[in-house]
């Protein structure tokens, strides 16, 4: 098994004052040439954005964007027709592919928290798609629920890439192990909150792990968490 940790104050930070944001990975003007991409995991972005503010019209190709809304809302339009509110407990995905443009804004006066991630996609130059959908929040109690994978027939929603990401809530005191479906796939487990032993690593709210060559990593809760999980290949 090989890891590498990433406590939450390691991270990049850009406060725009409108958006401040923490970066996981290289992103706009903070570039750490050690945290550039884990596998096919490219950004992982936690962003807050104050009422009524929000992303100008902007571009995108070739990468499989998944936005996780953590508190608040957020507004979409894009080239392809879609305008929609995206809420807390929903998820939504968009396949950039040959080229699209959007933008995202904070609707509310009350502030905005999100989770963004950009993943490699396998395929290149595809017809840009877009999804959303609400996630059944019962049934990440003590369980990882699959919120995107690679099967269009499969739990969830779907990208272009062997990649999955789940996400659970635990309880303090859960022992569970998250099981890797590819081989040659490394996880990404965020803890979004709580505290949390993951493959003999401690982490506490924020703090991330990536776990590879292996086929599981164990979790072990110390209070209350909330964890993300995103699987992705290590090679692409």
């Amino acid at each position: 098994m090989k890891t590498i940790f990433h406590s939450a104050e390691s991270r990049g930070h850009a406060n725009h004052g409108w958006l401040n944001a923490k970066h996981s990975f290289s992103f706009a003007s903070w570039y750490n040439p050690d945290r550039v991409h884990f596998g096919a995991l490219r950004v992982l972005n936690d962003d807050i954005v104050t009422g009524h503010a929000g992303f100008g019209k902007h571009p995108h190709d070739n990468m499989e964007i998944i936005t996780i809304p953590l508190k608040g809302s957020i507004k979409h339009e894009d080239s392809m027709g879609n305008s929609s509110i995206i809420e807390t407990g929903e998820i939504q995905v968009m396949s950039a592919g040959t080229g699209i443009l959007h933008s995202e804004f904070n609707p509310s006066k009350e502030e905005l928290n999100l989770f963004q991630i950009w993943i490699f996609p396998n395929k290149q130059n595809v017809t840009p798609r877009y999804d959303q959908f609400r996630m059944d929040t019962a049934k990440m109690h003590n369980h990882f629920l699959q919120l995107v994978s690679p099967t269009q027939a499969d739990e969830g929603t779907w990208i272009h890439q062997d990649a999955w990401i789940s996400m659970a809530k635990l309880e303090a005191g859960k022992q569970i192990d998250y099981s890797l479906k590819a081989e040659g796939n490394g996880v990404y487990l965020m803890l979004v909150e709580g505290e949390a032993t993951i493959s003999n690593q401690q982490l506490k709210q924020r703090d991330a792990l990536g776990v590879w060559d292996t086929t599981t990593a164990s979790i072990e809760v110390t209070k209350e968490s909330t964890i993300v999980a995103i699987e992705v290949p290590m090679a692409f």
